[in-house]
């Protein structure tokens, strides 16, 4: 048995109770932010007229009433002992690189404001090193666990990551600056990228009600269909908001940097880069259109740029 199969089954990260109840300004923050107008998450009486007790949380924002924010994080000893250990290990063995490769959610509940939502990790499994796109590496199974304040399991997540050795590359290829951090790519958002690949940005439309939705995903969040197609959008939109971005920095972006949730004239939202504008110079409603960054044989992404006024 290798030091990395002794991890299975191993708790790496014990019980921990998230920094916030579950409470309705973050549930609208989230929902305005999402584009998310199911009335059940900000109606109390469209909620218990469904049978509800009241408002419900989103289940997608289940994972992030555990999470500590960047504060915290960066000051570390979030992990448990056993997270810092398989860090440690992966590291002596080269494997530095991680990028998320597929997250999958089981609801046994929904969450109303109030309740108190702790996480609890637990390895489920670590493969063989594999040979990947990005590099040697091994894809890490961890099982989450989210309990309310009487422990009784609220949702279980199947949480997979990729750790790899980064490809070295020869000097006269390497690029002169640091590469654009990799988005998390799953069967739920491959297409997008894929046409993305091909400077298209396509909008997921549910075959079912017609209904277009953005970030994609499996089921039509108005009529519950699974059936889908595509639908190409027109690259026109406007600025819904904004921010500037000074910290943290990375080497692979220009700062200062701002990042947009630009609205499409197709009425799906989506979070973006604006360029060829100055930060002082960017309004709410501010028209603009689509342009493309290709950074790199395998990654393109969308980015916006001002208007012209014809």
């Amino acid at each position: 048995m290798t030091a990395y199969e002794d991890f299975a089954g191993r708790e790496i990260v014990p019980p921990r109770e998230g920094p916030d109840p579950v409470n309705v300004p973050m549930i609208r923050h989230w929902a305005e932010a999402m584009g998310d107008r199911n009335p059940v998450y900000l109606d109390d009486d469209a909620a218990r007229a469904t049978g509800r007790p009241g408002i419900v949380a989103p289940a997608s924002m289940t994972q992030a009433w555990t999470m500590r924010g960047y504060a915290a994080s960066m000051a570390g000893s979030g992990a448990g002992q056993g997270a810092e250990e398989l860090n440690a290990l992966f590291e002596k063995d080269g494997y530095t690189s991680v990028v998320a490769t597929d997250s999958e959610f089981e609801f046994h509940r929904e969450l109303v404001a109030g309740d108190r939502v702790s996480v609890r990790e637990v390895v489920e499994s670590i493969s063989p090193e594999k040979s990947t796109a990005l590099g040697e590496g091994r894809f890490v199974t961890t099982v989450r666990t989210y309990t309310d304040q009487d422990g009784e399991v609220v949702a279980v997540q199947r949480w997979r990551l990729l750790r790899f050795r980064p490809k070295a590359s020869s000097p006269e290829k390497r690029a002169p600056e640091a590469s654009r951090p990799r988005p998390a790519v799953n069967r739920d958002n491959a297409f997008w990228f894929e046409a993305a690949r091909e400077h298209r940005l396509v909008i997921q439309r549910c075959s079912g009600c017609g209904t277009l939705r953005h970030p994609p995903g499996p089921c039509c969040p108005h009529c519950g269909s699974f059936e889908w197609d595509v639908a190409e959008a027109s690259g026109r939109g406007q600025v819904y908001s904004f921010v500037v971005a000074h910290h943290p920095r990375h080497p692979a972006f220009e700062y200062p940097l701002v990042v947009a949730v630009v609205e499409l004239d197709e009425g799906t939202r989506l979070i973006t880069n604006l360029i060829g504008v100055e930060p002082g110079e960017v309004e709410i409603g501010m028209p603009v259109v689509l342009d493309w960054l290709d950074a790199d044989p395998d990654l393109s992404l969308p980015v916006f740029r001002p208007q012209e006024n014809n």
